[in-house]
């Protein structure tokens, strides 16, 4: 059987450059030129891409999306405020409060308990001060709010105004002094009708604030 030389000696032509070298300095490239180790150039790996499939779009257990009830702001203490005396005007202090301009909202004074027929959660008034009666503030058919302080007889529109307050106009009562801050504690302000779902929460949180009660008295 044959032997090949090792090629010691042997000089080499390469395909790339034409130039001579070392024979035991050549190598074999992919297409099969032969070339010196200087000149070696791998194969270029986008002439082999690898299979990809599509990134994944759809998810396990998808649902439609529920819509979002709304849902009452809870109103700081005492924070409705009368304007002047004889003005039926209310300012209401509500950091953050989220509500439109123009809509209808319900006040509502703090929850109270349920009754035994029906068993609908029931909430009571905010409480009277300045000549606004509380049962008035509260009416079930609600009122609409302007966003914004209402001071020097107009409405303040500066960003903070509108974030943190908003005024509307009570029935028949007027203030006596003006300027009067009450309602109470627990008031809030939301839609005119809460829906069942939100009326079990309340529920819920009010037994829980009774049980916190009676630990703190323990």
């Amino acid at each position: 059987m044959p032997k090949y030389a090792t090629g010691k000696y042997a000089k080499a032509i390469s395909d790339r450059s034409g130039l001579e070298f070392p024979y035991r300095e050549m190598v074999r490239e992919w297409n099969g030129s032969i070339v010196h180790v200087s000149e070696f150039e791998p194969k270029q790996p986008q002439l082999e891409p690898r299979p990809s499939s599509a990134d994944g779009i759809s998810i396990r257990n998808v649902r439609v999306a529920r819509t979002e009830n709304d849902v009452p702001y809870a109103i700081p203490e005492n924070g409705f405020e009368t304007y002047t005396s004889g003005s039926r005007i209310i300012n209401v202090t509500a950091p953050g409060h989220g509500l439109t301009n123009g809509t209808t909202y319900r006040f509502r004074g703090a929850p109270l308990a349920i009754t035994v027929a029906g068993g609908t959660f029931q909430f009571g008034n905010p409480a009277d001060f300045d000549g606004i009666t509380g049962t008035n503030i509260a009416k079930a058919a609600g009122y609409a709010i302007t966003t914004g302080l209402y001071v020097n007889d107009a409405r303040n529109t500066s960003d903070y105004s509108v974030a943190n307050f908003f005024h509307f106009t009570v029935d028949t009562d007027t203030a006596t002094i003006g300027g009067v801050k009450g309602g109470g504690v627990g008031c809030s302000v939301g839609p005119v009708t809460l829906s069942s779902w939100l009326k079990i929460l309340l529920i819920k949180l009010k037994i829980g604030l009774k049980q916190k009660n009676k630990s703190l008295l323990l």
